[in-house]
């Protein structure tokens, strides 16, 4: 196929496509290949993180890692965006995953938690064009509508990561050595093998058209603002349990960030066509309401998300591959919803009520999964993960859509990016300070746990057992629980190397377990409150009529028209 394929003749009836569906699929096979390496390293990261922050002695502040990769990913990916517009998608797309294979091998070499976030910093640059490239070339190829048809395609994607993610972190996380290297590296060290294949799929199969748009300029001020802006912010969220809210610290980084903020509206008011994220687009009702939803979602769903590989593993005693198959009811609600409201959305064209419906769907799984408890059978939670995935697949694709066919075809790389960029915001500042929640009331529950379970009958009979104050764990847990240890001793321990607790008499684990799964429930009941707001947001979504035509086609039909006006 060549660079500027253009047959002329409709692809589906009633459809002024420019791209038949064979040319679609050759192009998607490139593009899934490039998301596919994103989706992966998200899912053998999240099951294996606990196992690298173990051995790195840092699982309490296993968000640098997290939290990093999120602000270089966020920040990065409105310029994405923009200068996709700009100048084409292809060259930029392979741009990131070059950068995203560079940071993955960096991640291998990390030798401390905060090396390991430093580096998962700048792989984080390249994952922030790999979603958000990838969703805007399909809205360059494929009208809303017609999208739909291809949402399967994505979605068996996300669903083999799901379960190869697993599978794969787990036998690397659970190995000491591979070929003389740790394990756990092995998880950052797989990407780079995948990431050349797709490159070399991607320069052979994406050939988009793109004409390229003369007379604007690159908001570099606008993306430094967001900078000085964002990480602050961004910064003090993860740090405020530790430094405390209103220590001289966290009010010089409110202080800082709000300056960023301020400076970053002046620049984007200033620049005009050429701001990054142009303020007009929150002129559109629709992309407004879509917008703020996008980070109210975020919020709820990457805050709620990343806790339950850490409740599989913490509480249930999951091995990291386990862990992430027992993901498998989340994954399996995120498809139905999605390929459900997928092909009722190319049928009809009506998409205003799935978001309403899936954000109140996803709010009532986080709530059901608040319920937990260390005793919590697992059918239960497998309930409520397949309501949270079905409304997070009733909710993320219509959102996109909305806010594709609002603003003009022309900014549909700036949309996309606007969407995902606030999106991602809602997740980063989601996983910071639910993280906070988590860690900083750990240990006072894990203390009112010991102090129940220390009425029972099993524990009394445990603490006597001369197997049990024999063994050099056990017994250490029931002597500093007679004689506590200033600092708090094993109850500080388990929080930053969860793997103590597997190595405690059953009896003697239960409190901790219990501990962690309070805290756990409580940040779920925060995340389903969360997730209500967006819902009462999304109330206020005005009717959207799906584009007809891709952004490319409409695009050139205004370019030849003169028309400015032309929103599909």
């Amino acid at each position: 196929m060549s660079e500027n394929a253009r047959p002329s003749a409709p692809t589906v009836e009633g459809h002024s496509g420019e791209y038949t569906h064979r040319q679609v699929l050759t192009i998607l096979s490139g593009l899934m290949l490039g998301m596919f390496l994103g989706a992966l390293d998200q899912t053998i990261v999240s099951t294996s993180i606990r196992t690298i922050a173990d051995d790195l002695h840092g699982l309490s502040v296993q968000a640098w890692v997290t939290t990093a990769y999120l602000i270089t990913a966020t920040i990065t990916t409105p310029i994405y965006g923009k200068l996709g517009d700009l100048y084409g998608r292809k060259k930029l797309f392979m741009f990131a995953i070059t950068v995203f294979i560079a940071g993955s091998a960096l991640c291998s070499f990390a030798s401390t938690m905060y090396e390991l976030a430093a580096a998962r910093a700048f792989q984080g640059l390249g994952a922030g064009g790999l979603f958000t490239l990838v969703l805007a070339i399909i809205g360059d190829i494929v009208s809303p509508r017609e999208r739909a048809r291809y949402t399967g395609y994505f979605m068996a994607m996300f669903g083999t990561a799901s379960v190869l993610g697993p599978l794969i972190g787990g036998f690397f996380a659970g190995a000491d050595t591979i070929l003389g290297i740790d394990g756990w590296r092995w998880v950052f060290l797989v990407n780079v093998p995948i990431g050349i294949v797709a490159l070399a799929v991607v320069y052979r199969t994406l050939h988009v058209h793109h004409d390229q748009r003369t007379g604007i300029r690159i908001d570099w001020w606008g993306a430094a603002a967001l900078v000085v802006g964002l990480v602050p912010l961004l910064i003090v969220a993860e740090q405020g349990r530790a430094w405390g809210w209103d220590s001289p610290r966290a009010m010089a980084a409110y202080v800082v960030g709000g300056l960023g903020l301020v400076a970053f509206f002046l620049v984007e008011r200033a620049m005009g066509d050429s701001a990054l994220i142009p303020l007009r687009i929150f002129r559109i009702r629709a992309a407004a309401v879509t917008i703020a939803a996008s980070v109210i979602v975020g919020v709820a769903m990457f805050g709620g998300i990343m806790l339950l590989p850490l409740y599989m593993q913490i509480v249930h005693g999951a091995t990291p591959t386990e862990s992430g198959l027992l993901m498998l009811p989340m994954v399996a609600g995120m498809m139905a919803g999605s390929i459900g409201s997928g092909v009722v959305i190319s049928r009809t064209g009506h998409i205003r009520l799935f978001p309403i419906f899936g954000s109140a769907v996803m709010s009532i799984g986080l709530f059901l999964l608040s319920f937990t408890t260390a005793d919590t059978p697992l059918l239960l939670v497998d309930l409520a993960m397949l309501v949270l995935g079905l409304g997070l697949g009733n909710c993320m694709q219509p959102l996109l859509l909305i806010v594709q066919s609002a603003v003009p075809p022309t900014e549909i790389g700036v949309a996309t990016s606007s969407a995902t960029f606030f999106r991602q915001i809602g997740g980063t500042i989601g996983v910071a300070v639910f993280l906070s929640v988590l860690f900083s009331s750990v240990g006072a529950n894990i203390a009112d746990a010991l102090q129940e379970d220390a009425r029972t009958d099993a524990w009394a009979q445990t603490v006597r057992d001369p197997d049990v104050l024999a063994d050099p764990i056990d017994g250490q847990v029931i002597r500093e629980l007679e004689h506590p240890t200033p600092g708090g001793g094993v109850l500080a321990r388990v929080q930053d190397d969860s793997s103590i607790i597997d190595r405690m008499d059953p009896v003697l684990a239960h409190p901790f377990k219990q501990g962690f799964a309070d805290s756990m429930a409580r940040v779920f009941l925060i995340a389903g409150s969360v997730g209500v707001v967006g819902f009462l947001i999304l109330l206020l979504l005005p009717p959207v009529e799906l584009r007809a035509t891709s952004a490319s086609v409409a695009a050139r039909a205004q370019a030849e028209t003169g028309s400015d006006t032309a929103h599909g």
